[in-house]
């Protein structure tokens, strides 16, 4: 069972006011949420103490929610809170990723999904930002854009081009010709080159070395930063990187910055890659990732670095879960 929630707003107390704001309410919810009026098995109304003229579970009756048990409550006088709102909750008969709806002047409730809003996570290889922007994202209902996957591709691209990483000059041309896009099918971003699918190809440890050496080349962080901006600029998402807070979307909305120690960063790329039957060596994957550590950090343009106003998680010792609700509880700190 799915619980989606919702709210809006009246401007006056009046039973034809009720009615419209109810039955826009529930029939955005209905569509943004592609429901039958079937898998709805119940729905629950509160309404703030400004609220008389009429119940919202007979407005949503009347409106053509009939087969599901209906509820209206009214809620406490608060001081300070939102006037002459109507708050709704639907339970669902299935199981998927909810959209919840806020209209009108109850946007201000959920600012961090009635709003476009960008959210930036940086930090070293297998610290765990990849997973932890993937759930976000999941949660809040918005698009992950991984990064990542898109230096690895020019990396890749490079490598079967060879063209050695510091040759600038055939870099840019090969940045000109590119052919790369990100797809997404069932929730799951696929990275296409050259119209061949390379998700698992740039995971390989080899290119994921070839990338932080090719990401240094600043004409291919300009022609991926301006791909990037293009996305982030039409919608909310989720980026993770090395400088998405200091370089890529210095004005995100919210920024974070995970990190965990060597040792443990090691060990979770190297349980990721034997999960998938390649065959690599513990000291050398700790090894390379120490260096490409250093590398990202100390490279000229766009340095791997912690924005001054992002909140820090060490993730060494935390679930991906522990760290999922942590970051969404520093997003509604600030929201």
């Amino acid at each position: 069972m799915v619980i989606i929630r919702g709210a809006t707003t009246i401007e006056r107390d009046e039973k034809i006011e009720i009615q419209r704001a109810v039955k826009e309410l529930l029939e955005q919810i209905e569509m943004r949420n592609s429901l039958t009026r079937s898998e709805i098995m119940s729905i629950v109304f509160s309404s703030t103490s400004d609220i008389h003229s009429y119940y919202p579970a007979k407005a949503a009756r009347e409106a053509g929610f009939e087969h599901c048990s209906l509820f209206s409550a009214m809620e406490p006088d608060i001081e300070g809170s939102l006037k002459l709102c109507i708050r709704v909750m639907l339970f669902i008969e299935k199981n998927f990723t909810p959209c919840h709806i806020y209209l009108r002047g109850a946007k201000v409730l959920r600012k961090d999904i009635v709003s476009k809003m960008n959210i930036a996570l940086d930090g070293p290889a297998g610290s765990g930002k990849s997973t932890v922007a993937k759930e976000v994202a999941k949660d809040y209902n918005i698009l992950y854009l991984d990064t990542g996957a898109m230096y690895r591709a020019c990396a890749l691209k490079a490598m079967q081009a060879k063209i050695a990483f510091d040759d600038e000059e055939r870099l840019i041309e090969l940045m000109k010709e590119i052919d790369l896009s990100i797809e997404y099918e069932g929730g799951v971003q696929k990275t296409v080159l050259d119209g061949r699918d390379v998700s698992e190809e740039i995971r390989l440890p080899e290119v994921s070395m070839a990338a932080s050496t090719v990401s240094k080349c600043p004409c291919v962080r300009v022609k991926m930063v301006e791909k990037q901006r293009e996305i982030a600029q039409k919608m909310s998402c989720v980026l993770d990187g090395r400088d998405i807070g200091t370089y890529v979307l210095p004005e995100a909305d919210f920024k974070f910055f995970l990190t965990a120690r060597p040792e443990v960063r090691a060990k979770r790329r190297y349980d990721e890659l034997v999960s998938k039957g390649h065959a690599v060596d513990f000291e050398e994957l700790k090894a390379d990732i120490v260096k490409r550590d250093e590398q990202d950090a100390t490279r000229e343009f766009a340095p791997l670095k912690k924005a001054d106003d992002a909140v820090e998680v060490d993730t060494s010792d935390m679930t991906i879960s522990e760290v999922v609700a942590f970051v969404k509880s520093k997003m509604q700190e600030k929201i």
